[in-house]
């Protein structure tokens, strides 16, 4: 059966879990599928189970030796001198119980949706589960231990020969992927987020352009802390459209980080519920008018999992599956079944309250920081069209 859209999905996902504390917590997975089924948005014939992807497949990306250690460590056989090298059994990324398995799990689910999209089976595919990238070929990092969005590339550009677009927009910056690709011209990395002068992993300055024959096919867009929702969609529709335009890529692979929103913890930017609709909307449009509908979308950060994150991530997948006109209405039984457990109180609303928090004093002063950024990243492109 051939669908426009599916949705890679498993119990299985939820196996990689740090400890019941740490702000990873793939519980938001589950709240989004409720969230869809309580739209009637989510049909049992577009779920796929992802697979578990095999050492082959994981040193595509990654070191032998780096996958030998995670195994070690889900068994309890790693000491923890040797893990820190490896940058397991930190305060950021925890071992646990089978967390080869568990993360394997989540590349496999990447490596599906690369499969349903390339085969023709499906135009677009998405796997919340995955977006995993500040995993490094061996070193975990920033609570990634593989990285599926890397491994999914480097599986498309050998098993399809594609030109790959890779466009990251969580608040942090895509820089597992962004290295892994920085010599190669056959792969773009776009990634717009905070700046990395206040926020983890403190990279992606806009002078991060790639190297050697990759050297122009990297792209980076900071932005200025407490950035909102006006500065924040200019820029990124701004850029993402001329780097589409220039690169003309086989597939666009998107990871959709839900961590930009003003809730979120972890991070610094003050955007709303309102990017999350313009998002994914712009990348399905780009992916039908350079590659056929190829569109493969993985999941990413996102620590506020009660308002911010399933919200997000069912807008993905409504605009993914041609199913906008369901976010209309938000389903009141949603927010009573969870309510309960929450420790704030739900979304009763797909849009944010205007007075969520008090005016940006240095909106202007941003707004313009952002614009040159974006000036300097368009720069070079503009003056090869010359």
């Amino acid at each position: 059966m051939n669908h426009d859209a599916v949705f890679i999905y498993s119990d299985q996902l939820l196996r990689y879990r740090f400890s019941e504390h740490h702000p990873f917590n793939q519980f938001r997975l589950t709240l989004t599928l409720d969230l869809l089924r309580h739209l009637n948005a989510l049909d049992v014939s577009q779920i796929i189970e992802p697979r578990m992807a095999d050492d082959e497949e994981l040193t595509l990306i990654h070191d032998r030796e780096y996958v030998e250690a995670v195994k070690k460590a889900g068994r309890g056989e790693l000491p923890e001198s040797i893990g820190e090298g490896f940058g397991l059994g930190t305060e950021d990324t925890p071992m646990f119980k089978d967390m080869h398995e568990a993360s394997a799990f989540l590349v496999g689910g990447a490596l599906t949706a690369a499969d349903q999209v390339m085969t023709g089976r499906a135009n677009h595919a998405i796997h919340l589960g995955g977006g995993l990238h500040h995993g490094f070929r061996g070193k975990a990092s920033g609570f990634c231990i593989y990285n599926d969005s890397a491994v999914a590339i480097k599986y498309l550009q050998k098993k399809y020969k594609a030109r790959v677009l890779y466009v990251d927009t969580d608040a942090h910056h895509g820089d597992g992927v962004q290295w892994a690709f920085y010599d190669d011209p056959d792969v773009a990395t776009y990634s717009i987020h905070e700046t990395g002068r206040y926020l983890f992993p403190g990279t992606g300055n806009v002078t991060e352009r790639g190297h050697g024959q990759g050297y122009g096919y990297s792209f980076n867009v900071p932005l200025d802390a407490f950035t909102e929702d006006e500065s924040w969609l200019a820029s990124y529709e701004t850029t993402l459209r001329e780097v589409t335009h220039f690169f003309k890529p086989d597939v666009i692979l998107t990871q959709n980080g839900a961590d930009a929103h003003y809730y979120d913890p972890l991070t610094h930017l003050s955007a709303t519920i309102n990017i999350y609709k313009h998002i994914p909307a712009l990348a399905h449009e780009l992916a039908h008018e350079y590659c056929d509908g190829r569109w493969i979308a993985v999941g990413g950060g996102g620590y506020d999992i009660w308002r911010v994150v399933p919200r997000a991530w069912s807008l993905l997948w409504l605009e993914m599956s041609g199913q906008q006109h369901l976010a209309a209405t938000f389903p009141e039984g949603w927010t009573a079944k969870w309510q309960p457990k929450a420790p704030h109180s739900l979304p009763s609303s797909w849009t944010d309250p205007p007075d969520m928090y008090p005016a940006i004093p240095r909106k202007s002063e941003i707004t313009e920081k952002n614009q040159l950024t974006v000036d300097k990243l368009l720069y070079p492109l503009r003056d090869q069209k010359k």
